[in-house]
């Protein structure tokens, strides 16, 4: 976590941390409260993002992996518990339901998930596979939503973020979108494979990321013409990935429609 220079320099600077002389001591401690905020919702969040790499933790560990005095792990644990975004038992400690409400909440385009609800159950429906929909963050592929029909394969957890061409979803969304750093070389062939995904429409992943697993996706589409998702049917390798587009389009089209219907 990054401190202010003041925080980590010696009291025989006062330089530093004096204040000039046109300001007011309440303009100093009105300061002064800002940064003591900011410190508190810093370490809020440390702690929820160690819960959500730990799953379930207790005070100890969680203010160990966050550099936290124990003390102040437990007061913050105690009030997010209060808040709902923390959940405690037996001295342990999880995220908790008001997170995930406010988890939901979040995505990339307005209206996306509302829009696509009904067409993917519908998709599903219609194929009897898993259908997912998934959003390019932070140069990574992210699982925004998905149905599944009975025994049909799960698309890769939701917390799970998957670097863009290695899924049929990531490479419809990598060939219209500038991915971001990859943690090692692009494949040699993908700035021809971005071409024809972007001329066909579609991408494939054919047991590319799990074995006896395959995929179709199609990009989703804003109302103004640019693709915000990508839309894609899991199944197995015995499907013809073509048919499964071209049924994923219908879908994709009735998403944009809902998006449209928005502005």
């Amino acid at each position: 976590m990054h401190r202010p220079e003041w925080v980590t320099s010696p009291v025989s600077a006062p330089s530093r941390i004096a204040p000039p002389a046109s300001a007011s001591s309440a303009g100093l401690g009105g300061a002064l409260s800002a940064a003591a905020g900011r410190g508190v919702l810093e370490g809020a969040f440390a702690l929820l993002n160690a819960l959500q790499r730990e799953q379930d933790a207790g005070v100890t560990a969680l203010a160990a992996a966050c550099g936290l005095p124990k003390t102040t792990a437990y007061r913050l644990l105690d009030q997010l518990v209060e808040l709902g975004a923390v959940e405690r038992s037996a001295g342990r400690y999880r995220i908790g339901p008001g997170m995930f409400r406010l988890g939901q909440g979040w995505q990339p385009h307005p209206g996306l998930r509302s829009a696509a609800r009904k067409p993917l159950r519908r998709l599903t429906a219609v194929t009897g596979m898993t259908v997912a929909l998934a959003v390019l963050h932070r140069g990574q592929t992210l699982v925004l939503d998905w149905t599944a029909a009975a025994d049909a394969p799960r698309p890769l957890p939701d917390d799970r973020l998957v670097w863009p061409w290695y899924t049929a979803a990531g490479k419809v969304l990598a060939a219209w979108t500038r991915p971001g750093p990859a943690p090692g070389p692009l494949p040699r062939a993908w700035p021809e494979e971005a071409g024809r995904i972007r001329e066909l429409g579609a991408a494939y992943d054919h047991e590319e990321v799990l074995e006896g697993v395959c995929c179709a996706a199609v990009p989703v589409y804003a109302a103004d013409g640019a693709p915000v998702a990508a839309l894609s049917v899991l199944t197995g390798p015995d499907h013809h990935l073509d048919r499964l587009a071209d049924t994923a389009r219908r879908a994709a089209s009735a998403i944009t429609a809902g998006l449209g219907r928005r502005r």
